[in-house]
């Protein structure tokens, strides 16, 4: 751990703990670290002297993404609004446990495992709220003819957030059965052919990132919108609606994920 004081000063403690490889890492870092990371050594600078851990903080992260979904089922603008507010406060902590860690020099496995927790089952629990919200049976929404049917298609949803987050750590744990080593965080080793369909598919993303919108955070977004219109149009159809669009779409991702992982150098030895 470092100990030059109680609590260090910003100034050193951004260099320990928001190093360049850290605020560099583009293809790791959700946009909102970008501004969020601003505020974040402060309550790390305030963590630092007391006796929570690291994990500690990944624990109180892993409960305000279960937030998230549990807010949705809140009937109302609120229940969204919430949920914004909840989406931060992940992510906040997601920089914090981070910078808790680097500073003290305080790594292990079970920091990565929580980190994975954390994500999957937000992300998850989020679909599924969405299809809960629009099925009306717990959210105090207008009653609709096949409630189940948006409840399936909300499991449909949170199953499709979950696999293509699990497509990521696939491309580790292959490399790791055969020794490639990690994966680098560039652009170059996620790069598909240009020439190619998939290619230009991949290029076309990177204007109309719709893929992006299954993170928490964008999630968020997406039900605050739908709440606001949802005051004036019926909330469970708005919701009825999204979930009907969301639920096939994350699975058109995941197969252009899955084909993007093949295509790319990321299973190849020459990118150990």
């Amino acid at each position: 751990m470092n100990e030059a004081s109680p609590r260090p000063a910003i100034a050193e403690l951004r260099a320990v703990s928001q190093p360049p490889s850290v605020r560099g890492r583009k293809n790791a870092e959700h946009w909102s670290g970008e501004y969020l990371r601003h505020g974040s050594l402060y309550l790390t600078r305030l963590l630092v002297p007391t006796p929570i851990t690291p994990n500690g903080v990944t624990g109180l992260m892993i409960l305000c993404g279960w937030c998230i979904g549990g807010s949705l089922l809140i009937p109302g603008i609120w229940g969204p609004l919430l949920a914004v507010l909840f989406a931060q406060l992940q992510m906040y902590l997601d920089c914090v446990d981070g910078e808790l860690a680097r500073w003290r020099k305080q790594f292990s496995p079970a920091g990565v495992f929580l980190d994975r927790v954390a994500h999957y089952t937000t992300e998850g629990f989020v679909g599924l709220a969405f299809g809960l919200r629009a099925s009306g049976l717990v959210s105090g929404g207008e009653p609709i003819a096949e409630p189940w049917l948006m409840a399936f298609l909300g499991a449909l949803l949170m199953g499709g957030i979950l696999v293509n987050k699990a497509l990521n750590d696939m491309v580790h744990v292959a490399r790791s059965f055969n020794d490639l080593g990690k994966l680098p965080d560039t652009q170059e080793a996620k790069a598909v052919p240009a020439g190619t369909l998939l290619g230009r598919l991949r290029r076309l993303a990177r204007f109309l990132p719709f893929h992006r919108i299954f993170h928490s955070v964008e999630m968020s977004l997406v039900a605050i919108v739908l709440g606001v219109v949802g005051l004036f149009v019926g909330d469970t159809a708005v919701f009825g609606w999204a979930v009907c669009i969301l639920a096939p779409a994350i699975w058109l991702v995941c197969l252009g994920h899955f084909a993007a992982i093949l295509a790319s150098p990321r299973l190849r030895a020459a990118q150990s």
